[in-house]
């Protein structure tokens, strides 16, 4: 019994030193550089009420939210599975800026079962988000940070998926589904089970040509996929051709912004369809299936609160990129410590406060310690010589 003890659910994680020092170092890293984009932090609270966690974005997330009923209001209470809701009343509510905003945000989340980024029930997520502004621009600023934010956390090799949720959703309304068609088509295409995709088109009655095109959907991916759509879905009604010259436009200017970064597209690429509502982006890293950082459009999430603003933002798991960065020990490596005794003396409390004011990490020796300095990280000690306290350095074997 007393080993059970130390065991931890499913899906949740300790993070002890040195990779503690490492995430923290990129943490910090990573706020900055929003910071200099001119994104401003906010904090939103771990748990929340459920109607507010559930909007929006977050009618995606009930099946992964924990819920719990508050002993002060008898109202249900959530613990957040994703921050974006949150951070949207934050512009709809309280900040009510009428030009663009740029907001950040890092902490923990909680899902009551492992999701895409690795399987962790407890992400680090960390993302950015512009409000109040509708266009390639705000799109592309968005994703030239996810780029960045790759690249800070050792994650050279990336290439990304463009997609638009406007492509299924004007094929859907061409083919005149309701909203119980739609949802068993958009869930096959989602596996890109064609058979299945074949069935139901022919058991929804939507006519050829229609259902050619949502059939020809599934295949939609690859480098290529916009030169097959112009084929493809010829027949496709103004929606649904806009939104594949906007892809066209989004990816010509991230390009002249980074030419050297690859660009696949996946037209059946539909994660968060109901409640995104133009460009969805998803980042890969080569040998690994799963995203490491996601985002899209979602202009219409502020509603609830109040006040839909244009939106667009990204979201990645911190503990994630940390799998499939490199040479992060070596950046945030920690420095090399002095160990002191424990003394009162005066003139050594002066120089340790002196040491550690210039960053230096200096470890008093407790009464009765005797493990050696080098177990502790230190490589130097303060030692009383010729009247005075001086630092020497120990020899590493």
């Amino acid at each position: 019994m007393h080993e059970e003890r130390w065991l931890l659910p499913a899906g949740i994680e300790e993070v002890l030193p040195p990779q503690a020092r490492i995430i923290e170092g990129l943490r910090r890293e990573l706020l900055d550089l929003y910071r200099t984009w001119g994104y401003e932090l906010v904090i939103p609270p771990f748990i929340d009420y459920l109607d507010s966690l559930l909007t929006g974005a977050g009618q995606d997330l009930d099946i992964l939210t924990f819920k719990l009923t508050d002993q002060l209001s008898g109202r249900l209470l959530g613990v957040r599975a994703d921050m974006t809701p949150q951070v949207a009343r934050m512009d709809a509510h309280q900040l009510r800026r009428e030009g663009p905003t740029r907001l950040c945000y890092l902490g923990t989340v909680l899902h009551t079962r492992g999701d895409s980024f690795g399987g962790t029930r407890s992400p680090l997520q960390i993302g950015a988000e512009i409000y109040g502004h509708s266009g390639i621009e705000s799109d592309t600023e968005i994703l030239r940070l996810i780029l960045l934010t790759l690249r800070a956390a050792g994650i050279d090799e990336v290439y990304l998926d463009l997609g638009h949720v406007g492509i299924f959703r004007g094929l859907a309304r061409q083919a005149g589904l309701d909203a119980r068609q739609e949802h068993a088509l958009f869930n096959a295409l989602q596996r890109k089970a064609i058979p299945e995709i074949e069935s139901l088109v022919a058991a929804f009655g939507v006519r050829a040509e229609v259902a050619e095109m949502l059939v020809a959907l599934a295949e939609l991916n690859g480098s290529d996929a916009l030169d097959r759509a112009d084929h493809l879905l010829r027949a496709a009604d103004a929606q649904v051709r806009e939104a594949l010259d906007y892809l066209q436009r989004l990816a010509d200017e991230l390009h002249r912004w980074l030419p050297e970064v690859g660009v696949h597209y996946d037209l059946a690429e539909l994660r968060g369809y109901r409640y995104k509502t133009g460009a969805v982006f998803a980042a890969f890293v080569p040998g690994y299936g799963l995203e490491v950082a996601r985002g899209g459009r979602y202009d219409a999430i502020g509603e609830v609160f109040g006040r839909a603003r244009p939106a667009v933002g990204f979201s990645a798991d911190l503990k994630d990129l940390l799998r499939h960065g490199r040479g992060l020990e070596q950046r945030y490596v920690a420095p090399a410590s002095i160990q002191a005794p424990w003394s009162s003396d005066p003139e050594l409390g002066a120089l340790i406060e002196r040491l550690r004011a210039e960053g230096r990490t200096v470890i008093q020796a407790l009464p009765g310690q005797e493990q050696d300095p080098r177990s502790l990280g230190c490589r130097q000690i303060l030692t009383r010589r010729h009247g005075r306290w001086d630092i020497q350095d120990i020899d590493v074997e």
